[in-house]
């Protein structure tokens, strides 16, 4: 699969070369759209469920809009209207129920779902919020949607006889809600599987969700998987017979210590590469950003690269999002400009690319 990757750009585009820039989901959320969600939780506050909508349609406008200022070739709107990866669309599928908080990380809690009944898919998970972003939105717009075994792996499973059994059955679920989105007019999923790799020896089980994810989805919608954390080692290359036409990695924050797992087999899809770090509260300068982006074409030609920051950056405080996104695009221009010129010297897909001095 090579991916109907020159849709998303541009008409104005002022480069021959096409570094595709974009989000991988999470942003900031504005601290009144937080406090908005404590008033519309807290029973004894004048704050219901139109106050609630508004806030969110609100917030929502107001990134998309932020996305498209920084530059971004393909936006979203920052996830504004979810609460956490998993939890979010366990609320919407039937079979579901939560017991309670559970301890993550940290300061952090993860309200952990229960599988107490078969998973069905009954309301639609994304597409009103998708139809809102792209209405808005004057740039194309991605959905990211949590993949099938993260949604298993992250719940306690008290009805199927195995994991993998819940897994299948999710991947079905999701592939109804992309098919309603594509019908919505999305042309760009990302499917989020963090949980990949950390349990890298189901990475068959991954690829067999995908197989049912993307049954009769159109060859012109653009699919992407993102894996975070882990050992990459021990899911590449075989990752590479997967459906999909996108890899989005974090690789920022290990300081590239994996990319050379990348160059052991050739790169045959397209590599959306972090070249941020979204764990570091730092904007990185466009010069530090464009020698990353450099890592980049040492793996592949720029025709298949995607700049990304490595992950969501919701944790981040807003201005520091907000400034990483507009030197990453200011970065990526600049890398057009000297690939254009000659500057930057590809050799071929997996060779070294370097500068000319």
């Amino acid at each position: 699969m090579t991916g109907p990757r020159d849709q998303f750009k541009p008409a104005d585009h002022p480069n021959d070369h096409f570094l595709l820039t974009t989000v991988v989901g999470s942003y900031p959320k504005p601290k009144w759209h937080d406090r908005a969600r404590e008033l519309f939780e807290d029973e004894d506050a004048d704050f219901g469920e139109d106050e609630w909508e508004e806030s969110k349609d609100d917030a929502s406008r107001l990134i998309t809009h932020e996305h498209e200022r920084a530059g971004l070739d393909v936006i979203c709107d920052g996830e504004m209207r979810r609460n956490e990866m998993v939890e979010y669309f366990a609320h919407r599928i039937d079979g579901y129920e939560f017991n309670g908080r559970v301890k993550v990380w940290g300061h952090n809690y993860f309200d952990k779902p229960s599988v107490a009944d078969e998973v069905e898919y009954g309301e639609q998970w994304l597409v009103e919020e998708f139809e809102f972003t792209d209405e808005v939105a004057e740039r194309p717009v991605k959905v990211p949607i949590t993949g099938p075994y993260t949604l298993a792996n992250w719940s306690f499973n008290e009805v199927y006889d195995s994991e993998e059994q819940l897994a299948y059955e999710l991947a079905d679920l999701v592939n109804e809600e992309i098919e309603a989105l594509v019908e919505a007019g999305a042309r760009y999923i990302q499917i989020d599987e963090p949980a990949l790799a950390t349990t890298p020896d189901d990475h068959a089980i991954v690829g067999e969700c995908l197989e049912r994810i993307v049954d009769e989805i159109p060859d012109d919608v653009r699919l992407g998987l993102h894996v975070c954390y882990g050992d990459y080692s021990r899911i590449y290359p075989e990752i590479l017979d997967y459906p999909v036409h996108e890899y989005d990695l974090e690789l920022a924050n290990g300081d590239y210590d994996q990319l050379d797992v990348f160059k052991e087999h050739e790169f045959t899809k397209d590599f959306a590469m972090g070249v941020l770090d979204a764990h570091t509260a730092e904007v990185e300068s466009v010069a530090e950003i464009k020698e990353n982006i450099k890592k980049g074409l040492e793996v592949v030609p720029p025709e298949r690269l995607t700049v990304s920051p490595d992950c969501g950056v919701k944790l981040l405080p807003r201005e520091v999002a907000r400034g990483k996104m507009e030197n990453m695009v200011q970065a990526a221009r600049e890398i057009e400009e000297e690939l254009d010129a000659g500057e930057i010297d590809v050799v071929a897909s997996g060779a070294e690319a370097h500068a000319d001095d």
